[in-house]
C-alpha cells in the first residue's frame, strides 16, 4: 500500500491505498446532466499514463512524429499537453487538501477539471490534484504526478488475486441500471439504461475487433454478446459471409479451438494484465474486456428463478416484478472507440483511416 505526499512539504494527502488497473470509463462523458458514481472504489488508485485536461494543442500545431511519440497514429481533435501518469483516486480518500475557488471552471453541476489543478495542500498551497464532479462525469480525483510523491507504507504485501479466485468471487457487472440525473421542477429522478461502464468497455473493445477483422466480416457469440458487439461490427464492416470468428475465452471456459481467430478475454482488475490463452489459440488476437462485464457475458444469468414457499431465500432471484431493461439497442461509447482507435498502431491501415475518416455524425448517430 502507498500514501502520496505533496513533494514541496512532504504533507499526506491521501489514506493508504492499493494500486488497480484503470477502469475503461475513467475519460467518459455519459449523457447530459446525468448523475455518475465515483469512479474507483474506496482505498485504491490507479494511474492514468496519458496526459489529461488543460493545457490542450489543436491537431495542426503537432508535429507527426510528435503524435506517433506519443502513441497518437491518426489524426485527433486536439491533444492535451498536461503532464501524464495522474493518479487517480476517489475524492472520499483525499485529505490534507482544500479546493481552490478561483478554479472553479465552466462547469455547469460541478468541477469539471477544465482550468487544470483545483485543489491545493493545505499547508504549503502548492496545486497538487484535480477534483472531478461534473454532471454526466465520474467522480475522481487526479493527484498531478509532478506534484505528489509516492511513499510506501508499512503493513504486509498482498499478492494480486489469481484468475480461479477471482472467477469464483463473480463479481460481475450487470448491463442494466438505473441512471440519476439532477432535479428539475419534479425533483430528482432515474431511468433504466444500458450500463455507462458497458458502453464504455465496448467502445474500447470494437476498436480492437476492428482491427482484429482485417477488413473482414466478423461474427461475435449470439446472445448478449451479439447485442453489445454485432450490429456496429455489420455497420462498419462490408457485408457477406462472416470470415472471421470471435469467441469468449478465459479462466474456467472450454479452450478454443485452432480456427478461431479472435478472442474476448477478460482484463485482471488490479494488475490489468490481460488473460492469454495457451495451445492452438494462443495466436489469436486477444480483445480485452473488464472481468465484471466478462464474466455477465460467460455466465449472463448465474441464478434462476426458483418457486418458493414462505420467506424468499436470499439467493433466489424474485420474478415479479421483471426486471425492467431499456427500451433502446444498446450503443458503445464512441469517445472511447475513437480514443483507442488513434492510439492502436493498425489505425494507419488505409481501409481503417477510411472508415474513421467516414464516420460522420449521421452516420456514428445509427452505431454509437
Amino acid at each position: 500500500m502507498f500514501v502520496f505526499i505533496c513533494a514541496r512539504c512532504g504533507a499526506e494527502l491521501t489514506v493508504p491505498l492499493t494500486q488497480v488497473s484503470l477502469p475503461p470509463h475513467a475519460r467518459q462523458k455519459y449523457g447530459n446532466g446525468v448523475q455518475l458514481p465515483v469512479l474507483m472504489e474506496a482505498g485504491t488508485f490507479a494511474v492514468d499514463p496519458d496526459p489529461w485536461g488543460g493545457p490542450w494543442r489543436m491537431w495542426d500545431e503537432i508535429d507527426p512524429g510528435e503524435a506517433e511519440a506519443r502513441g497518437i497514429y491518426a489524426p485527433v481533435h486536439a491533444l492535451s499537453d498536461s503532464t501524464p501518469g495522474a493518479i487517480v483516486t476517489a475524492p472520499g480518500d483525499i485529505r490534507g487538501a482544500r479546493l481552490i475557488p478561483e478554479k472553479r471552471g465552466g462547469a455547469c453541476c460541478g468541477l469539471d477539471g477544465a482550468e487544470g489543478p483545483n485543489m491545493a495542500c493545505e499547508a504549503c498551497d502548492l496545486p497538487v490534484a484535480t477534483r472531478v464532479d461534473d454532471c454526466s462525469l465520474w467522480q475522481a480525483v487526479r493527484l498531478s504526478s509532478d506534484a505528489v510523491r509516492r511513499v510506501p507504507t508499512g503493513g504486509v504485501h498482498t499478492a494480486p488475486c489469481s484468475w480461479k479466485e477471482l472467477v469464483e468471487r463473480g463479481e460481475s457487472t450487470p448491463p442494466f441500471e438505473p441512471i440519476g440525473t439532477w432535479g428539475g421542477r419534479s425533483g430528482s429522478s432515474h431511468y433504466w439504461s444500458w450500463s455507462p461502464q458497458w458502453g464504455a468497455a465496448a467502445g474500447q473493445a470494437l476498436a480492437h475487433l476492428l482491427v482484429a477483422s482485417e477488413g473482414q466480416p466478423v461474427n461475435v457469440p449470439g446472445g448478449l454478446t451479439a447485442d453489445v458487439f454485432q450490429r456496429a461490427l455489420d455497420a462498419l464492416l462490408p457485408a457477406g459471409p462472416p470470415t472471421r470468428q470471435a469467441v469468449l475465452a478465459g479462466p474456467g471456459e472450454p479452450s478454443a479451438s485452432a480456427g478461431v481467430d479472435i478472442l474476448l478475454v477478460p482484463v485482471h482488475p488490479q494488475t490489468g494484465q490481460t488473460w492469454t490463452p495457451a495451445g492452438p489459440a494462443a495466436s489469436a488476437y486477444p480483445v480485452p474486456l473488464p472481468l465484471g462485464m466478462w464474466l455477465w457475458l460467460v455466465t449472463p444469468e448465474p441464478y434462476l428463478p426458483v418457486p418458493a414457499s414462505g420467506g424468499i431465500p436470499q439467493d433466489v432471484l424474485r420474478d415479479d416484478p421483471l426486471p425492467p431493461r431499456p427500451n433502446y439497442l444498446f450503443r458503445a461509447d464512441r469517445g472511447r472507440f475513437e480514443h483507442t482507435l488513434v492510439r492502436l498502431p493498425a489505425v494507419r491501415s488505409p481501409w481503417i483511416r477510411t472508415i474513421l475518416e467516414n464516420l460522420t455524425d449521421d452516420r456514428a448517430a445509427d452505431i454509437f
